[in-house]
C-alpha cells in the first residue's frame, strides 16, 4: 500500500539526489522480492491507497458558478497586469494514441485514413484533411493569445501590451523539446513576450533493476521514461532547470531566481494540453477567480472535478471523502485497486490553480511527492502525481453546478470529439486571418 499523505522523502537537490531517493525507496518498500516480475504481479497492491475500503462520496465540493463582481474583476486584473503564470503541460508522448509528441500532432498529416483504420475509427463528421496543418500545440498557444486580445480589447487596452506581459512555462520531452521551442521561434513566440516565455525539459529516467545479490540499481541499459507529471512538477523545483531563449542561446534560471518570479504570481495555473473545452476558450475567469478568493483563505492548491464521460469512461484523480484524515481528497486511480473507470464519478479536469505558487513550489521541494511503482518492459520505474500536492498542502475541490463529462484527447474513442473543437477554433470569425498575422506564418488552408 502507498500513502500519499505520508510520503517517502525525495531528495530535489539535483539527478543524481532523486535517482539515488529513487533506489533508497524501492529498496524500502520492496523488501522481500526476489525479481521484478513479483513486483509487477503486486503491482495493484503496492499502489493501493490503504484507506481504500473506509472512501466514501466527497462532501465538501464548491459550486462556483456565479462568484461576485469584484472577484471576477480581480481575476481580469490579475490577467490584464501578467500576475498569473501560465504552465502549461506539453512533455505527453500521446501513448494511447500512438501518435507521438501531443503539441506536435497534426491531425491533417497524422491522422492519415491508414492511421484511423488502425484507430478503429470508421466514417467521420470531420475529415481531418478538412483542418489547416496545424498541431495540438500551436492550436492551443494561439488560442491563450487570442483569448488574452479579447480580454485586452474589453478593458480598452492594447492586445500586444497585454501579451507581452504574460509569464509562460511550457514543459516539453526531452524528445521533442528542440522541436517545440523552434515552433515558438517559427510563429513569432503567438505574440508573447521571448523574455517571458520560460521552458523546462521533462527528464526521462532509466529503470531500476535488482542486483543478483539484493538491492535496487539505476541500470543504464534500461529504456528510458518520464516520471509522470509529478516529476515534472518536483524537477521544476530543482536548480537550472527553468530556462528562457535569448539571442545567445538558453539561459537557465537558479532556483531563487525562479522562486522569486512565483513570489510576484498571484496563481499558477496548470493546463493540460489534450484539454478539449480550452480550444474554445481558455481564460476561465470564474475559476482564476475562485482560485484567487480561496488562496486568500489559505488554500494552496483549487483542483475542478468534472463528471467521467458514461460512453468513454477515462482513468485519472478520483474525487473521495477519507473519513480517518477528515476531508476530501483526490486519489489517482491506478490506486484504487478493483475500482472500475466506469465506477469512477467525480474526475480532476487537469486544470489546476496554485494560489500563493512560491509557498506550493517550497513545500513540494522540501517534500517531494509519493512515489508509486510502475513495471515497464522488465523494469521499475516511477510514477509521482502532481494531483498529490492536495495531500500536502489545504485543497479546495470545486464543481460547476451542471456536471459536465471530462473532455480531452487521451484516446482513439476522442478523437472525432477533437477534430470538432478544433474546426469550430478555425470557423471562428476572424480567427485564422488573426493567427497568420500574430505568427507571420501561412495558416490557412488553400
Amino acid at each position: 500500500m502507498l500513502d500519499p499523505a505520508t510520503p517517502s522523502p525525495v531528495d530535489l537537490k539535483d539527478f543524481s539526489a532523486y535517482i539515488a531517493s529513487c533506489a533508497a525507496i524501492a529498496d524500502q518498500r520492496l523488501q522481500g522480492y526476489a525479481g521484478i516480475e513479483a513486483v509487477a504481479r503486486d503491482e495493484a497492491a503496492l499502489n493501493e491507497y490503504p484507506r481504500l475500503g473506509r472512501l466514501r462520496p466527497p462532501q465538501d465540493v464548491l459550486i462556483i458558478d456565479q462568484p461576485s463582481p469584484a472577484a471576477l474583476d480581480a481575476a481580469r486584473q490579475s490577467l490584464l497586469r501578467g500576475e498569473v503564470l501560465l504552465e502549461h503541460a506539453c512533455a505527453g508522448e500521446a501513448t494511447r494514441l500512438g501518435l507521438g509528441p501531443k503539441y506536435l500532432l497534426s491531425p491533417a498529416s497524422d491522422l492519415t485514413p491508414a492511421v484511423l483504420r488502425d484507430m478503429g475509427l470508421g466514417k467521420l463528421a470531420v475529415k481531418p484533411a478538412a483542418l489547416s496543418a496545424m498541431s495540438l500545440g500551436r492550436r492551443h498557444m494561439l488560442q491563450l493569445a487570442w483569448d488574452l486580445g479579447v480580454l485586452a480589447q474589453e478593458a480598452g487596452l492594447s492586445p500586444d501590451t497585454v501579451l507581452g506581459r504574460q509569464w509562460l512555462l511550457i514543459i516539453v520531452g526531452e524528445t521533442s523539446a528542440e522541436r517545440i521551442m523552434a515552433d515558438f521561434s517559427q510563429a513569432n513566440f503567438y505574440g508573447f513576450d521571448p523574455a517571458k516565455a520560460l521552458f523546462m525539459i521533462q527528464r526521462s529516467f532509466h529503470g531500476l533493476d535488482l542486483r543478483p545479490g539484493g538491492g535496487w540499481a539505476y541500470d543504464l541499459a534500461a529504456p528510458k521514461r518520464l516520471h509522470n507529471h509529478g516529476q515534472m512538477l518536483m524537477q521544476s523545483t530543482m536548480n537550472r532547470q527553468i530556462l528562457r531563449i535569448d539571442s545567445g542561446g538558453k539561459r537557465f534560471l537558479e532556483w531563487d531566481e525562479y522562486r522569486m518570479l512565483l513570489e510576484g504570481m498571484v496563481d499558477k495555473v496548470s493546463f493540460n494540453i489534450e484539454d478539449l473545452g480550452y480550444l474554445n476558450g481558455a481564460l476561465d475567469l470564474t475559476g482564476l477567480a475562485t482560485a484567487l478568493e480561496l488562496g486568500g483563505q489559505g488554500f494552496g492548491m483549487v483542483m475542478e472535478v468534472v463528471a467521467n464521460n458514461p460512453r468513454n469512461p477515462q482513468k485519472g484523480g478520483a474525487l473521495y471523502h477519507d473519513p480517518q484524515l477528515g476531508r476530501d481528497v483526490m486519489i489517482e486511480s491506478f490506486q484504487l485497486r478493483g475500482v472500475r473507470n466506469e465506477d469512477i464519478a467525480f474526475l480532476n479536469k487537469n486544470i489546476n490553480h496554485y494560489p500563493n505558487p512560491a509557498k506550493m513550489a517550497a513545500e513540494v521541494r522540501r517534500r517531494g511527492l509519493s512515489m508509486p511503482v510502475s513495471v515497464k518492459n522488465g523494469y521499475l520505474y516511477f510514477q509521482p502525481v502532481q494531483g498529490d500536492v492536495n495531500f500536502l498542502l489545504p485543497t479546495a475541490f470545486v464543481r460547476r453546478a451542471l456536471l459536465e463529462p471530462i473532455s480531452a484527447w487521451k484516446s482513439a474513442a476522442d478523437t472525432e470529439a477533437a477534430l470538432k473543437a478544433m474546426l469550430m477554433q478555425e470557423r471562428r470569425p476572424g480567427f485564422m486571418t488573426w493567427a497568420e498575422n500574430i505568427t507571420g506564418l501561412r495558416l490557412q488552408k488553400v
